[in-house]
């Protein structure tokens, strides 16, 4: 007896339309997958890209600081090189605006596969590269007793170090780097502790070592230093002695030559300089009071001032030195107790002939104020704390130099500086500074290019 079919009759299109939805999933599911992949590839390929442009950079940088007549790769060089992929780069050196100016044009490029002639991807970068000095005496940062206290990321990437007080380093702030290793000179001229009539003179070891740093801090350089055992995390060579440093003297002005200059008042229109203003100071003047120039103001100086009190430059406001100077740096003297503030985007522009300024503060927290010719023990002691020259917030001040006779400069979130001296030094919050300039009266005898900033180049 035959079997009749009992499935009902619907049960077919129910089967065909599941059986079309799985279908269409997988595709759904494989499509994503597939595009996933890509997307993945892709970032892999630039990724790749942007590694091999900082490699270049490096070793060009790098070779430049080897062979001063290095002018390119001459072609690719390759990074990378597996079966899949392979990634090149390629330097030329460019001429500046200036003659301690140069610009990197860096190409980086990945193939896939690594036998392919044209590249995946394809990354320009443009460097300004500017020629710092270094030497074995007084070079771009001078700290007296008072010392030098690194923080938050703050490096020194150009210039040589000579502290004679002592050192305190942390959070990943850095001397010197692999490429530019530096000369650090510590005298650990910074006792007896507490300060009494003797102070400053040479700690001995039972005073502890004078270099102290904390959560990765690092020196790239040279290290001698007065007392100091412990070496870690100092390289290329590191320390190599510790004894036979001298203390130096930071710059010392001549005040009186000022005696007999013109006199101002802040108010006068010559000095004042309201926000989005302008105006030049002639030469050999003094001011006679608190100088707080507008947002945003221009000012141009024709040669040396005396400010009797603060100096500050405002949001965005721009000091000019005159063309008319020539390699002469116009002498700024402040007096004030807050001495001389840059910040919030402030620039010291330098000329034609790469001239900036020299800014002397003088202030200092004992009877004789900012007319001391000689400061020691307790008195000397009472002004290393005070802040007479604040350098902040993206202000910039390439081939200037500034000194705090007794008291101590603050750099922070800054940008390209000249040289700083003072009683003491204070660098944080990630101000990584590529010293442009020297100190007056050191003795710097070699050039090394570092870095001022790159942008991305799109065709």
């Amino acid at each position: 007896m035959r079997r009749l079919n009992t499935t009902p009759a619907f049960a077919m299109p129910i089967v065909l339309i599941t059986i079309f939805f799985v279908m269409t999933i997988i595709a759904v599911v494989s499509s994503y997958a597939s595009a996933n992949y890509k997307i993945a590839s892709d970032e892999s390929y630039l990724a790749n890209a942007r590694l091999t442009a900082d490699a270049g950079i490096d070793t060009s940088i790098n070779e430049l600081n080897v062979d001063p007549n290095w002018t390119g790769t001459g072609g690719e060089v390759t990074l990378l090189d597996t079966s899949h992929m392979r990634t090149t780069y390629e330097s030329q050196l460019l001429d500046g605006a200036g003659d301690n100016e140069k610009i990197l044009a860096v190409v980086a490029r990945t193939y896939a596969p690594s036998t392919a002639t044209e590249p995946k991807v394809e990354r320009r970068y443009e460097l300004d590269l500017r020629a710092v000095t270094s030497g074995t005496s007084a070079s771009s940062v001078v700290s007296g007793v008072g010392g030098l206290l690194m923080n938050n990321n703050s490096k020194i990437t150009g210039g040589d170090v000579v502290v004679n007080g002592e050192v305190e380093m942390n959070n990943q702030s850095q001397i010197g780097t692999q490429f530019n290793a530096v000369n650090v000179r510590i005298a650990h001229h910074s006792c007896p502790k507490p300060a009494d009539e003797n102070y400053p003179e040479l700690c001995g070891s039972s005073d502890g070592e004078p270099i102290s740093m904390q959560n990765n801090a690092r020196i790239y350089a040279d290290v001698k230093a007065n007392n100091q055992v412990d070496d870690n995390n100092m390289f290329d060579p590191g320390l190599t002695a510790n004894s036979g440093v001298d203390p130096i003297d930071l710059p010392v002005y001549d005040r009186t030559q000022h005696d007999g200059a013109t006199e101002y008042s802040p108010s006068s229109s010559t000095i004042d300089c309201p926000n989005n203003g302008s105006t030049t100071w002639p030469a050999d003047i003094k001011i006679t009071g608190d100088v707080d120039l507008g947002n945003s103001c221009e000012l141009t100086l024709m040669g040396d001032v005396w400010i009797t009190g603060n100096f500050s430059t405002g949001n965005n406001g721009e000091i000019y030195v005159s063309d008319t100077l020539g390699t002469e740096s116009p002498v700024i003297m402040v007096d004030g107790n807050n001495g001389f503030t840059l910040s919030n985007n402030g620039e010291v522009i330098p000329n034609s002939s790469d001239s900036g300024i020299e800014l002397y503060s003088f202030w200092s927290d004992s009877g004789c104020g900012a007319d001391c010719t000689e400061l020691t023990g307790q008195a000397l002691k009472n002004s290393l704390n005070r802040v007479t020259i604040n350098l902040g917030n993206n202000g910039e001040a390439p081939n200037s130099a500034f000194i705090a006779q007794w008291s101590r400069v603050r750099v922070s979130n800054n940008g390209e500086l000249g040289a700083v001296a003072g009683q003491s030094i204070e660098l944080s919050n990630q101000a990584v500074i590529n010293f442009s300039s020297s100190v007056p009266g050191s003795d710097n005898l070699t050039t090394t290019w570092v870095k001022r900033g790159f942008i991305r180049v799109y065709d």
